[in-house]
């Protein structure tokens, strides 16, 4: 946690200061945080997203020890994974649990057809739904196929969604030390602009050619990427040196 704060807080005041987000925390590792940011004391309140990992009964306890700090923590976001079927009655209690002014991100399971049905429902609940893009198995990482049909359900519902896991580089590569393929943020990127207007995006998710990306990327007109980025709106990464650094090769900042 000192590791993470240190990084963040430099980060915040850093050249690349611009494509920094929110700070994640798992709600089960908000005193330690605290502790941190007391030492740390931060210039202003860190913005951050409460990642629950306490279930969702866990919920408003969270978020009063995050309000209670006010002048360590500004909370943002608040993301929580879905049970299988994605229920009304569950959806109510989060927009209970979670101030009006915070985004919601629900992540419905995947896996089954059943799976889009629940992206659908969280949309509709006007929630954003989180699309988890890898992890520590093959089976945790998404098909072209299945990110393709993620990016349908919510381009059409005309909502913002977060990925999170996987993301490390820019472009679509598979790792030497796992063998597992990863997805690429510019790869996703291009292919929620496709999404949007129509084009053939399974295509731009398979791309392993980062400077085609980049020059497609960098062709959008200023109101398309304000279109791109109103959909694929955030992404959790463990490092802002990585994908800076692919983004500086490319040319993209």
């Amino acid at each position: 946690m000192a590791d993470a704060v240190r990084g963040h807080l430099d980060g915040r005041t850093g050249e690349w200061a611009g494509v920094l987000g929110l700070f994640l925390c798992p709600a089960s590792r908000l005193p330690e945080l605290i502790t941190e940011l007391i030492k740390a004391k931060p210039v202003k309140p860190v913005a951050i997203s409460l990642v629950i990992d306490t279930g969702l009964g866990g919920v408003p306890k969270a978020v009063s020890i995050v309000e209670s700090r006010s002048e360590l923590l500004a909370l943002r976001m608040v993301e929580m994974p879905a049970p299988s079927d994605v229920d009304k009655v569950w959806l109510e209690r989060v927009s209970e649990f979670v101030p009006e002014d915070v985004i919601r991100v629900v992540e419905p399971r995947r896996g089954g057809a059943e799976w889009l049905d629940g992206v659908a429902r969280v949309i509709e609940h006007g929630s954003w739904p989180k699309l988890r893009c890898g992890g520590l198995s093959h089976e945790a990482f998404p098909s072209v196929d299945q990110v393709a049909d993620f990016l349908s359900v919510v381009s059409g519902g005309g909502v913002s969604f977060k990925a999170t896991a996987g993301l490390h580089n820019a472009v679509r590569h598979t790792s030497e030390e796992t063998g597992f393929t990863h997805h690429g943020f510019l790869n996703l990127l291009v292919a929620t602009a496709r999404s949007l207007s129509g084009k053939d995006v399974r295509e731009a998710l398979a791309e392993t050619d980062g400077e085609k990306l980049a020059e497609e990327a960098k062709a959008l007109s200023d109101p398309a990427a304000h279109a791109v980025r109103g959909v694929f709106a955030s992404y959790g990464s463990c490092s802002l040196t990585d994908p800076v650094n692919d983004l500086e090769k490319l040319g993209m900042l």
